[in-house]
């Protein structure tokens, strides 16, 4: 399964047989999720110019999901017992395809706060339990793709020859920096660390860093068996996803 993806450079990991299931009840769900990542391209420009909102990227995959007949959802519960209700829960997953043989939930992790993956793992865990879905997938940053992040940024900011903040403000439509952030700026270069890498780290290290959803993060839930029992499929988008 998904051999196109790996030799792409795609992190992919998978629990509860959920290659299995995929390979023999969703076949055909499987190839699209498979040629949506295919074709995922993310210009390194964006990777410092999107703000606070969803980056550009993740919309583009996000509207191709869509489109090809995953939308958001919200599933909810109801226990009534003799007419009277007592438990009532609602799990909203951002992409749901629906198939004669079960439902695929899919979430994507771009750059949250990690305990996020907990929410979405335990709420795969929750909707398996109740046949709900069949399989969960899991996007995220990949391992590849976190540790070239402040390489890329670097490489972006030396192509078009930023020499500070400002510039990269107008030219890539960067949201204005804090104080802080400037000032950390500020304490590299005056060690006599080039624009570039002075920025580059401080970036990375604010937007990108460990904290956040990221493969590495993602595989330390697995191991310690988070969304078990619910069939998982989990992916990491590599470096080579990004054109510079």
């Amino acid at each position: 399964m998904f051999k196109r993806l790996a030799q792409k450079g795609f992190d992919l990991a998978v629990r509860n047989h959920a290659d299995a299931i995929l390979s023999v009840d969703f076949p055909e769900i499987s190839a699209e999720i498979e040629q949506a990542l295919l074709d995922l391209a993310i210009l390194s420009e964006e990777l410092i110019g999107s703000g606070g909102g969803e980056a550009p990227s993740t919309q583009r995959l996000r509207r191709r999901l869509t489109g090809a007949g995953w939308p958001k959802h919200n599933f909810d519960f109801r226990l009534i017992v003799d007419g009277r209700e007592t438990v009532s829960n609602s799990h909203e997953i951002d992409h749901v395809r629906r198939a004669a043989k079960g439902n695929i939930a899919l979430e994507i992790e771009w750059n949250n706060k990690d305990p996020f993956f907990d929410r979405d793992l335990e709420n795969f865990q929750r909707l398996h339990a109740q046949s709900a879905i069949s399989v969960g997938i899991l996007v995220t940053r990949g391992a590849s793709l976190q540790d070239d992040m402040p390489g890329i940024v670097r490489r972006c900011i030396e192509k078009h020859g930023f020499t500070d903040e400002a510039g990269m403000v107008t030219a890539l439509g960067m949201k204005d920096r804090t104080r802080r952030q400037h000032d950390a700026v500020r304490k590299l270069l005056d060690r006599g660390i080039p624009f570039s890498e002075a920025f580059s780290r401080q970036f990375v290290n604010d937007k990108f860093g460990a904290a956040t959803t990221h493969w590495n993060k993602l595989r330390d839930r697995i191991d310690r068996g988070v969304g078990n029992p619910c069939p998982l499929l989990l992916v990491g988008i590599p470096a080579s996803t990004v054109v510079e």
